[in-house]
């Protein structure tokens, strides 16, 4: 049934793209400077989750690659590498680098082996951007003619609120390129070319993967999740196709699963604040601090616990109710979004 399961993972990056070449198109824009050894202004990729963004900039460097196989290129995920420490490392580590780095190891050093990484440009895409405790990194980026950022977040204003002076003057220029959620038709073309390279043909209808789409509500993240672990589900039964069943099990499991793996890769200091908000069902941001200043030994400034919140609210694991002054923090409901009812056809009962 399932030809090839790397297709279905969500870091998967197909030969050709869906729904995306505008932004395919002006990313190639901004970077074609590099096939010139020309250096590049920053580019920044901004939209909610799931709308393409990571995929779109690994695709869009590999193409560029193809006609100048000169330029490196490093991703780094800063919801892991969040410290000025560990992106420098990162990228040190990818370019071969980082040998003889220890955790002791001064960071200016780390920036000067970065400024002496002879062999070309360097492209480095930092996913999750927002999620940088020090931007100093950025600013070490910046000062290194050589390095060509490529940011990725959710939303410009939150990312620039959390620059500093220096960084946000340095980093005011640049293109701009915007992700909106997929529509349900685009959504359902996504899914069709990854059914096609991934599972035998007729494993999955058109119907109902259009079903799919609707259930992911725009996030591609999580329609290949409910994909994956549909086609999953009936390989396991030993089943020839997807039937209604396998569907109706697998669009609460994918979402339960992709909440399971970011709530595992929350920072330390974002986990303390999800589970005291799991704790008290709903809480104000006042008794939140409280209670998380206590927990930790070194608590981060109110500043920074107002990021690593609003972080979490765009990958729909807390929600804030109400204005400001009056504002609450719950869990998102697990059933939010899952009410798609399935026919006994594996058609969308709601339509």
């Amino acid at each position: 049934m399932i030809v090839d399961g790397r297709v279905l993972r969500e870091d998967f990056v197909p030969s050709e793209v869906v729904h995306r070449h505008d932004e395919v198109n002006l990313l190639s824009e901004a970077l074609e400077p590099l096939l010139y050894d020309g250096r590049p202004d920053p580019a920044f990729l901004f939209g909610p989750t799931g709308v393409g963004k990571t995929c779109i900039a690994r695709y869009t460097l590999a193409q560029l690659r193809e006609q100048e196989p000169t330029v490196r290129v490093v991703y780094v995920n800063c919801w892991q590498e969040y410290t000025r420490f560990r992106v420098l490392y990162s990228i040190l580590e990818s370019v071969d680098r980082a040998v003889d780095v220890h955790r002791s190891t001064p960071k200016d050093e780390l920036f000067d082996r970065l400024s002496r990484a002879d062999g070309g440009s360097i492209v480095v895409i930092l996913d999750e951007v927002d999620q940088l405790e020090e931007t100093s990194a950025l600013y070490d980026l910046h000062r290194l003619p050589h390095v060509s950022p490529v940011l990725i977040a959710n939303r410009e204003e939150e990312l620039f609120a959390s620059f500093d002076d220096r960084v946000r003057s340095r980093f005011h220029a640049g293109t701009r390129v915007r992700f909106d959620r997929y529509g349900t038709d685009e959504l359902t073309a996504i899914l069709a070319k990854r059914a096609e390279k991934a599972l035998e043909p007729g494993v999955v209808t058109d119907t109902q993967l259009r079903t799919i789409a609707d259930a992911a509500s725009g996030d591609a993240r999580v329609g290949i999740g409910i994909l994956r672990s549909a086609a999953y589900c009936a390989e396991r039964r030993g089943l020839g196709s997807i039937t209604a069943e396998t569907l109706e099990v697998a669009i609460p499991d994918a979402r339960t699963a992709i909440r399971r793996k970011t709530v595992e890769g929350l920072i330390e200091h974002q986990r303390v604040l999800y589970d005291v908000i799991a704790e008290a069902g709903e809480i104000e941001p006042g008794d939140l601090y409280e209670v998380y200043e206590r927990r930790v030994e070194e608590p981060k400034t109110n500043r920074t616990l107002r990021n690593y919140l609003t972080k979490m609210v765009h990958y729909d694991l807390i929600e804030a109710v109400g204005e400001r002054r009056g504002r609450t923090y719950r869990l998102v409901d697990e059933d939010d979004g899952d009410g798609v009812d399935i026919d006994a056809d594996g058609t969308n009962g709601s339509q």
